[in-house]
This record gives structure tokens, C-alpha cells and sequence, in this order.
């Protein structure tokens, strides 16, 4: 039995023990919930799979956090561990973990480097942490300070770097295959 299979197999027993817990009856649970009392029975005793329409009714009734009446697994540790890599005076610190599609990455960039365009499939966000940053994007040349941004096809030549003597801190999304960054926010209206 894979681990899904055990989780389901334990909810109606959960549902049970925390309806016994709180001292409701079936039919006080049925009436809070709008679903029958032989429908609640057949959950608590395994014959009725249980589902998000009958479960949540149940965590309101109750007063539950779902997970509590499911027992889900654990998701594991969600921190990254990033391991820097450098290269010259660069530090590039990995944020995602899955290769391909869109990669997150904290750059701490050294003072006095000069600019050698290059070019390369895909598409790069930038976010100025820290510092000035320096972007040269084919004929641009611009000075982008802490919290600006910019987005580029990695197609045209470019370079960036400090603008300044002090380093420079940024965060990049880039993806490889010409993937963009959408940002969909919407307009607030007063």
C-alpha cells in the first residue's frame, strides 16, 4: 500500500476520533453539516471515500484545520540550501532546486569589472537588491539603483555589474528557453 493509499485508509477512523472527541453525535455532526447521517457513518467506518465536499463541511463543523481530519504527510524541509558558486569576484547563490524552466538565483557582484557583452539563449529578469547596478543591453547603457528592475532577451548583447566602488546585489530569474516572467497583478480601484 503506497502512502496516499495509507493516508486515505485513515481518515475515517480520524473523522470518527475527533467527533468522539468533541462529544458530537452523528446526527448533531449531520445536522451542522447538511450531509446524512448515513452518509457521516459510511466515511467514519471506511465504506465512503471521503472527498473535499464532504471533508470540509466537516473541518468547518468541527472547527479543524483539514490536515487535521486527513493527516496529510509531511511536505519535508522547505528551506534551500544553496551552495555558492564563484567565479572570479562573482558569486552566483542558486534559489531554486529543479533544473529547467525558470531559475532564481542572488548575485553579489564585485566593483571595477568591465563590461564584455555576451550573448545566449533565453530571457533574465533582474532585481537590484543592494547597490547600483550597471546594465549595458546593447546600445543601453543604464544605472539601475536598489529596487528597480529590468527584463531583456539574453539574444542581445549585454552585461552587468556595479555601477559603483562597492558591490552591487542582485536577484535574477532566468529561463533558458526564452521563458518570461508574467507578473499579473491587478488594479486596485477606489
Amino acid at each position: 500500500m503506497d502512502e496516499i493509499s495509507k493516508t486515505l485508509a485513515q481518515v475515517g477512523p480520524r473523522l470518527q476520533e475527533v467527533r468522539k472527541k468533541r462529544g458530537v453525535t452523528l446526527s448533531a455532526l449531520a445536522e451542522a453539516t447538511g450531509i446524512s447521517k448515513s452518509t457521516l457513518s459510511r466515511l467514519e467506518t471506511g465504506q465512503r471515500k471521503p472527498s473535499l465536499e464532504l471533508l470540509l463541511p466537516i473541518a468547518q463543523a468541527h472547527n479543524v484545520p483539514l490536515d487535521e481530519l486527513v493527516g496529510a504527510p509531511a511536505v519535508g524541509d522547505p528551506r534551500i540550501r544553496p551552495t555558492p558558486i564563484r567565479q572570479g569576484g562573482r558569486t552566483m547563490i542558486p534559489l531554486t532546486r529543479q533544473p529547467g524552466g525558470l531559475q532564481a538565483y542572488k548575485l553579489v557582484l564585485p566593483p571595477g569589472e568591465e563590461p564584455d557583452l555576451k550573448t545566449h539563449e533565453g530571457y533574465e529578469w533582474l532585481y537590484v537588491l543592494s547597490g547600483r547596478a550597471r546594465l549595458r543591453l546593447a546600445e543601453h547603457d543604464l544605472v539601475l539603483p536598489a529596487g528597480e528592475a529590468a527584463e531583456f532577451d539574453t539574444r542581445l548583447p549585454h552585461w552587468f555589474g556595479s555601477a559603483t566602488d562597492r558591490p552591487v546585489e542582485l536577484l535574477s530569474l532566468f529561463g533558458r528557453q526564452g521563458e518570461r516572467l508574467h507578473v499579473r497583478a491587478r488594479s486596485v480601484r477606489k
